[in-house]
């Protein structure tokens, strides 16, 4: 029963990602192609609603449900690891289509093709894993 409420907000999730066609393979190739403002809207929007939601937990001291403060320390300004990685993630988002959160969602719709991007996602972070101590941070 505890976690319910995380099935339903995911479950709510995945129906704002495919009613908006946020999961929508066509909007994202139009995206990276700069042919319309959709994606970017969705996008800019959620960074502005993330922005305005980090603002009011650090001034108002907001707790989580179960009452415990919310700690969000500093990132550390590390320019070329952003680049690479964002580089990294936006080839990988553009070769499949998707990214992380529609690749559920475009399984849930129906497009069971996706699970071979799951399938690789998943070793990706693995290969991570198994490899992390010996990259640079």
């Amino acid at each position: 029963m505890k976690y319910l409420f995380y099935v339903v907000i995911g479950f709510f999730f995945g129906v704002v990602m495919y009613k908006s066609e946020a999961a929508s393979w066509f909007r994202i190739f139009e995206m990276f192609q700069f042919k319309a403002f959709h994606m970017y809207g969705i996008i800019g929007s959620a960074v502005v609603l993330g922005a305005i939601g980090i603002q009011a937990i650090k001034r108002f001291k907001l707790k989580a449900f179960d009452g415990t403060p919310i700690n969000l320390p500093p990132k550390e300004r590390r320019l070329y690891s952003y680049l690479f990685g964002g580089v990294l993630f936006g080839l990988g988002w553009g070769l499949a289509g998707a990214c992380p959160g529609p690749m559920f969602v475009l399984v849930g719709a129906g497009f069971p093709s996706l699970l071979i991007v799951i399938l690789g996602a998943l070793l990706g972070t693995f290969i991570y894993g198994l490899l992390k101590n010996k990259l640079p941070h």
